[in-house]
């Protein structure tokens, strides 16, 4: 398992780690001359506006990233030793997610986090300082409230991306030989994105839904994250096993 959370790391490590290095000195570069009082007003718009595009070069990053990770498990060469790989399917694909996951998560909360900081100070300290007095007053039931939002993302990321994997996994198993089986692939994640969409209409005991034409917007009370974490974890645990079965079978590579 070591082995397989270290390759998979360096296969996306390898791209992401240049531009978030770029981007972290910039953005505590505008930090330094900003406290010092060094930078124009013109200076900080124009940090604010590098900062949005920062976000995007770093979504795009790990973007390319992530399919470099999720190269060496579907594309020759490196899915050949990882397909002889003496571990089952279900470690690898674990340590692959993982590693997406993780990078993917630091990376770009330190990113954004510092595009709101340099949005905030591209006038006086006036809204910065709001800020930290709202954080200061925090109760504890908040913070707990925003763990639980931020828990809950991060596993609905992951079930994102193993919902792509497990599209990619069925169109190199059992779709292989079909006409068009990239465009199955492609209307079985549409399928998998709209069941997993439907499961949360199991958490209406714990809120309501409000109807528009064909839709259904779901509403949580304010106590109900701990059933959506439990059922969003349970759908990437499904997900997952479902991905794993996949991979221990014929894969065409």
């Amino acid at each position: 398992m070591k082995a397989q959370f270290k390759y998979s790391f360096l296969a996306g490590l390898f791209v992401r780690l240049p531009v978030f290095i770029v981007i972290v000195v910039m953005t505590l570069g505008f930090g330094i001359f900003r406290s010092l009082g060094m930078l124009p007003q013109a200076a900080r718009i124009t940090a604010a506006a590098l900062g949005g595009v920062a976000i995007s070069v770093m979504l795009a990053v790990n973007i390319i990233g992530d399919i470099n990770i999720a190269r060496r498990m579907f594309h020759p060469p490196d899915a050949y030793l990882h397909a002889l790989t003496p571990a089952p399917r279900r470690h690898t694909l674990f340590a692959s997610l993982i590693s997406m996951v993780a990078m993917d998560v630091v990376t770009m909360a330190p990113v954004i986090a510092g595009e709101v900081w340099m949005g905030m100070n591209i006038g006086e300290n006036y809204y910065a300082a709001r800020a930290i007095w709202g954080v200061a007053r925090l109760s504890w039931g908040d913070i707990l409230t925003i763990l639980s939002c931020v828990v809950c993302a991060i596993i609905g990321y992951a079930l994102f991306l193993l919902i792509i994997m497990f599209c990619v996994a069925a169109g190199k198993s059992f779709l292989y030989k079909m006409p068009a089986s990239g465009f199955l692939a492609f209307l079985l994640g549409c399928a998998s994105f709209y069941v997993c969409n439907l499961l949360q209409l199991l958490l209406t005991p714990f809120g309501y839904l409000e109807r528009y034409g064909l839709f259904f917007t779901l509403h949580l009370a304010g106590g109900a994250m701990l059933p959506l974490i439990l059922l969003t974890g349970l759908t990437a645990a499904g997900m997952f096993a479902l991905t794993s079965y996949l991979l221990e079978r014929k894969v065409n590579l």
